[in-house]
């Protein structure tokens, strides 16, 4: 299959399965360092359906220069005009590439938090997460496929096998698990510097299936909010801000994080913890299944998904599945289990269900990897 006829797929896709564009909807498609020839031909499969496309096309250096002095203003100014655009969209899809992941790093802490606050939570994290359809997806370069450490072109075709795998399959056997958290009470996590224990009694658990993610694999609900208590350290590296961070630990009581350490990162983690009262609790929890994902790659959307992985989060819940924390941070955090990354296990009501990334419940057997492929 040629890169075009990949692409063809990947944005059909996107329209007629992750979003269920229908005929007349409105569709905004936020771009942010895209080639422009995927851009025109999800443009054209938008029109195909009847519906009918709007773009924001963004460039991260641009924008950065916009955000690194921006104040309350100017980020209620930003919302001021963006919010009603997206009050009127039927369904949004987020293209992310990036030439450099790191291009944000030396955007103030403190320039953030405000411009998160007063733009990023009312437009992105409640308008568009909870008022539209919505997908994001990230896109392929050579700055990407050199964070995985691959060549562009190994890095293209792993690109495409991953967005455009069976979700359908997936969905299937992702309802045994949905079935099997939603009855469950006390979750517990023991590995590597972690023994965790918290409560998803009464939680609704969501699949993501290919229709808000691409890639996609995981399936969450969140925390009883003040329930969780015990330690974790999450062992796969992450960007935030365009600032890498490893070997993250939190001391948790009652749900809080009490205690937050990451090297010569420490301070400026807790920075970012310190952006609101929600920061510090936890909004989601989710188990990563996409079988083609095993190596982080320092992009959430593929790291969240790792095969035998969870990801854990800091700051604000979805509606969907909602414990009531908000923040302005949401902030996926993963740890994989496999044994290749040290192993570990995970209790629902004290029955294991995952030891060493592997599902060894019979229920749940479909979502190995093997089964998946």
């Amino acid at each position: 299959m040629t890169n075009s006829d990949n692409m063809i797929k990947l944005a059909n896709m996107l329209v007629n399965y992750s979003c269920s564009v229908q005929k007349g909807e409105k569709v905004l498609i936020e771009a942010r360092d895209v080639p422009n020839d995927f851009l025109e031909t999800l443009i054209d499969e938008v029109w195909k359906v009847g519906a009918y496309p709007f773009v924001w096309d963004r460039n991260s250096i641009v924008t950065k220069a916009l955000i690194k002095n921006a104040n309350k203003e100017y980020a209620e100014l930003n919302k001021k005009y963006d919010l009603p655009i997206m009050q009127d969209m039927d369904a949004v899809i987020l293209l992310r590439a990036s030439n450099n992941k790191f291009e944000t790093s030396d955007i103030p802490a403190e320039t953030k938090k405000v411009y998160d606050i007063y733009y990023t939570e009312p437009v992105e994290m409640k308008e568009r997460v909870n008022n539209t359809k919505w997908s994001l997806l990230a896109f392929p370069t050579p700055a990407f496929a050199q964070s995985a450490g691959m060549s562009t072109k190994a890095f293209t075709d792993f690109y495409y096998k991953v967005c455009t795998l069976d979700y359908a399959k997936m969905s299937k056997a992702m309802d045994k698990l949905v079935e099997y958290m939603e009855k469950t009470d006390k979750v517990k996590i023991t590995g590597n510097g972690t023994d965790l224990e918290f409560s998803i009694k009464g939680q609704k658990a969501i699949k993501c299936d290919g229709k808000m993610n691409v890639p996609d694999g995981e399936v969450y609900t969140s925390p009883l909010r003040t329930s969780m208590n015990g330690k974790i350290t999450y062992n796969l590296p992450t960007l935030y801000n365009g600032k890498k961070f490893e070997n993250v630990s939190f001391e948790i009581e009652n749900g809080k994080i009490v205690k937050a350490e990451a090297g010569s990162n420490t301070e400026e983690l807790n920075k970012i913890l310190n952006t609101d009262e929600g920061a510090r609790y936890f909004g989601e929890f989710a188990l990563g299944v996409n079988p083609y994902i095993r190596e982080p790659m320092l992009d959430i959307l593929f790291d969240e998904k790792i095969c035998g992985s969870f990801h854990l989060t800091p700051g604000s819940c979805y509606d969907d599945a909602s414990n009531g924390n908000k923040s302005a941070i949401h902030w996926d955090l993963v740890m994989c289990q496999r044994a290749e990354h040290g192993g570990g296990k995970i209790y629902f009501d004290d029955v294991l269900i995952r030891d060493d990334g592997k599902f060894v419940v019979s229920e749940l057997l479909d979502l190995n990897p093997e089964n998946l492929m």
